[in-house]
């Protein structure tokens, strides 16, 4: 039963979307006829066979899309109008892996931010896991712990609305109190020297008590990758308060046991170990997950959150978007990734709610142990989610039993990470959980506020953006061709709809295939002088016309329906075809390496520093090529060859080769951030001469076998 505070809108494109998904299925179905029968009476058979390879790819990509407009619907809610005389207890999850590449005061900042919602503070407690195991990151939330005592404080008294002390201190507002100011400007100082030094020195030790819990770092053997448990209260609501005796949030730092003899199951692993450590400090009916530089940008967006799931029970999470700051006028690496993160979730809102995005997201507790009406008691009662916590989370036997559940042996022979809290098998750990706990049954609910609930850092390098889709591309696959297929599972436990959007998902990797036949078969058949596509004056010029014309057209309509722009629109599609060859191909090789023992997936973290030159480059929308990287190399193959040919195919002119030189002509226009970095710049952004070396010889190579295959 849906809340009377929560009005539900359908979207009134969603009848344009029915009729013209039926209109496109048939031109697509008489298409991919064309190319079959093209295929069979035809000598040269290969290239009519490639293109309804592409376009057989394409019909399935463009077919699961549809589930996510079949009847999209916005959210209108007043959480202010419920007048809630409880406030349920709320446990919030932040991860970071390595302090330095993702800075510890990028942490900081965010842990301030959700520590200053407005919200009981003793109903509040903060949990950041450190799976880097780094003393740099224990010493940059002591001194975060002591901050927040005044940092809480000021943002509820004055009511302050950007309570990331950075982005506060960031705006152009001569009303900024100058004391607290200095007090952040002090510990910043004193976190960020220690990062450049790489240790804490003593000079900014104060006392033993800091000194004894830095200590636990500088034991034999400790490293990132082998160390014992670290659990650090810094901050406890029942003893400590803030500057003028109220209460503060609980602060409490997390470093799992670590063995290398033993899988730790990279970020799923260490959500695993906070739920356990929670539920025996806490065990809060709510819990709120977060990357270390996604901070609040809402201090009202908990009562948001706390409505839905307070009132719907059958609700197992509350989504909302992933909204970025710092992106350029153009968003030349389409980062926003709009369509993930706010137009699809409109679509499966309508029907049985969003996936996980893996930050940004409260859970219902209850939803980690089975499905609503199929609870799945734990192994030890104390992390029941109904259990009541008596101790002070500070006590000893508290803190040895919490220490207890983080073993590195501890999952074994348990249904953690299978049945039971955030699943294993992917390394997209937030959309294979998601999934998972929509197939046992729980509702979500995706809420997309005006003003954003959260921001986060973006990648402003070409390479980090491309590398990060490409972990995501090997994850879906993993679960695409898994026994937990959408296909197949997901559509037996969801439905049709609902298993098609995972499906689409699970299966992103595969552009790869159309893109890359794209890219390279009409430009070495147009240098060949051989004609695959219709004449002008054939009518089925006009199919391939509205085919490509209609999916764009929708997709640029949706696109700035979601306060997007043309340019921003421009960008999306251009690094839709980047990924597409790059990402998604490396990544799928990568899958197919791993599956046949070749090779083992590493966890790549995106790095959140930042450098002067290069955002002084993206700020001006210039791509930074800064490393020599192989998923470079396909991209200036594709930009190389389709330049020639479209110079040839211009030059000699030929009606029956029209087709193909637009088609040459359309990665040309795509491609000009990549001759620019080619040939024009010189700046250290630049495209290396080992990666446009080898893209020759790739395009010496295609063309001659090309030739060879005739």
């Amino acid at each position: 039963m849906r809340s009377t505070n929560t009005f539900l809108r359908q979207l009134r494109r969603r009848h344009f979307n029915r009729l013209f998904a039926l209109l496109y299925s048939l031109a697509t179905l008489s298409l991919l006829y064309r190319h079959l029968r093209a295929a069979v009476t035809t000598t040269n058979f290969l290239p009519p066979l490639l293109l309804f390879v592409a376009d057989a790819v394409l019909a399935y990509m463009w077919f699961t899309t549809q589930s996510f407009r079949i009847n999209p619907v916005v959210r209108n809610e007043s959480p202010e109008n419920l007048h809630r005389k409880e406030f349920p207890n709320i446990d919030i999850f932040i991860c970071t892996a390595d302090p330095y590449r993702e800075p510890p005061m990028v942490a900081v900042n965010t842990a301030l931010s959700v520590m200053a919602y407005d919200y009981p503070s003793e109903r509040l407690s903060v949990y950041v896991s450190d799976d880097g195991g780094s003393e740099l990151t224990m010493f940059a939330l002591m001194e975060a712990a002591k901050f927040a005592k005044h940092w809480v404080r000021f943002c509820k008294e004055n009511k302050i609305v950007d309570r990331n002390p950075e982005a506060y201190f960031n705006l152009d507002n001569n009303s900024i109190d100058l004391e607290i100011k200095e007090m952040y400007e002090a510990m910043k100082l004193k976190v960020e020297t220690a990062v450049e030094n790489r240790k804490v020195t003593d000079t900014y030790i104060s006392g033993q008590d800091q000194r004894r819990i830095l200590s636990q770092f500088s034991i034999d053997g400790f490293s990132r990758q082998q160390h014992p448990t670290v659990i650090q209260v810094l901050l406890n609501s029942k003893i400590d308060n803030d500057c003028l005796g109220g209460p503060v949030p609980n602060l409490i730092y997390v470093a799992r046991e670590k063995n290398v003899t033993v899988q730790h199951h990279f970020k799923a692993g260490a959500l695993n170990c906070l739920l356990r450590v929670s539920a025996c400090m806490t065990n809060s009916p709510i819990i709120l997950t977060l990357d270390c530089d996604m901070f609040s940008n809402d201090p009202s967006t908990i009562s948001k959150a706390v409505y839905h799931i307070s009132d719907q029970p059958e609700i197992g999470y509350v989504q909302f978007p992933q909204r970025f700051r710092g992106i350029n006028k153009a968003d030349i690496y389409a980062c926003e990734l709009k369509r993930l993160f706010r137009l699809n979730p409109l679509g499966m809102d309508g029907l049985n709610g969003p996936s996980y995005v893996g930050t940004g997201c409260f859970f219902s507790r209850r939803a980690f142990f089975g499905g609503p009406s199929s609870y799945i008691k734990p192994e030890n009662l104390v992390l029941d989610p109904n259990s009541i916590v008596d101790g002070s989370i500070d006590h000893p036997v508290v803190l040895d039993q919490a220490r207890f559940m983080v073993q590195s042996d501890y999952e074994t022979n348990t249904l953690w990470g299978y049945k039971i809290g955030f699943r294993y098998g992917s390394v997209v750990e937030d959309y294979y959980t998601g999934y998972h706990l929509q197939c046992e049954g729980w509702k979500t609910i995706f809420c997309d506020p005006i003003r954003a609930a959260f921001l986060g850092d973006i990648p402003i390098s070409l390479n980090d953006a491309l590398n990060q889709t490409k972990r995501w591309a090997v994850g879906l696959l993993e679960v695409g061709f898994s026994k937990f297929s959408p296909i197949t599972f997901g559509i037996k436990s969801m439905g049709v709809v609902m298993g098609l959007c995972y499906a689409h998902y699970a299966f992103w990797a595969i552009w790869c295939v159309p893109v890359t036949i794209y890219a390279f078969l009409p430009s070495l058949s147009l240098l060949r002088g051989i004609s695959i596509f219709p004449k002008v004056n054939d009518p089925w010029f006009f199919m391939y016309a509205f085919l490509f014309l209609g999916a764009y057209g929708q997709d640029c309509f949706d696109f700035i329906s979601k306060e997007g722009t043309m340019q921003q629109w421009w960008s999306d599609q251009r690094m839709w075809l980047i990924r597409a060859i790059s990402s998604c191909l490396f990544g799928s090789i990568e899958y197919a390496t791993k599956r046949l023992g070749f090779a083992s997936h590493t966890f790549n973290i995106t790095s959140k520093v930042e450098d002067e030159d290069k955002r002084k480059r993206y700020d001006q929308g210039m791509f930074e090529f800064e490393v020599s990287s192989p998923l470079f190399v396909p991209m200036v193959v594709a930009s190389t060859l389709n330049l020639v040919a479209f110079i040839w195919g211009l030059g000699r002119g030929d009606g029956d080769l029209l087709l193909q030189t637009m088609v040459a002509g359309f990665a040309v226009v795509n491609a000009v951030p990549i001759y620019e970095a080619m040939v024009w710049r010189g700046d250290g952004g630049k495209i290396s001469n080992k990666t446009m070396g080898t893209s020759f010889l790739v395009v010496g190579f295609l063309f001659g076998v090309a030739c060879v295959l005739g």
